[in-house]
């Protein structure tokens, strides 16, 4: 059981959050394996290597996270007031989102699932 008043364990618990300007998407219609593959190409990258890199990718999944990477951007300028030269991409990871699943219709009456695959992705920059 935890110590202290309501009000006392809020507070502690606000006080270790992270500050770091991040942006999420969720049930992003791409696979985790896709959108790793764009992932992996800008981690550690400053945001407007990154930016290049995803603008110029031709997957898919490079234009959703090209409007991510913007929108961590904007995230870092107005909340956090940093500047946007000294940004770069410190985290960036897809997680499994839920599974859509479909059947398509095969030979002798048979049924093969298919599974539409989704995924939350994250992108967490910092200043240098």
């Amino acid at each position: 059981m935890a110590k202290g008043h309501r009000s006392q364990i809020k507070r502690e618990r606000n006080a270790n959050k992270d500050t770091r300007p991040s942006a999420k998407l969720s049930y992003a219609r791409v696979s985790v394996q896709k959108a790793c593959f764009v992932l992996d190409a800008i981690r550690g990258k400053d945001v407007q290597t990154a930016l290049g890199i995803v603008t110029y990718n031709p997957r898919y999944a490079s234009s959703l996270i090209e409007k991510l990477l913007k929108s961590a951007i904007a995230n870092a300028e107005n909340n956090n007031g940093m500047s946007a030269e000294n940004l770069y991409v410190e985290e960036c990871y897809a997680n499994k989102g839920p599974t859509m699943k479909r059947v398509k219709p095969r030979a002798q009456g048979r049924a093969y699932r298919i599974e539409k695959r989704m995924s939350h992705i994250t992108i967490v920059l910092n200043e240098r």
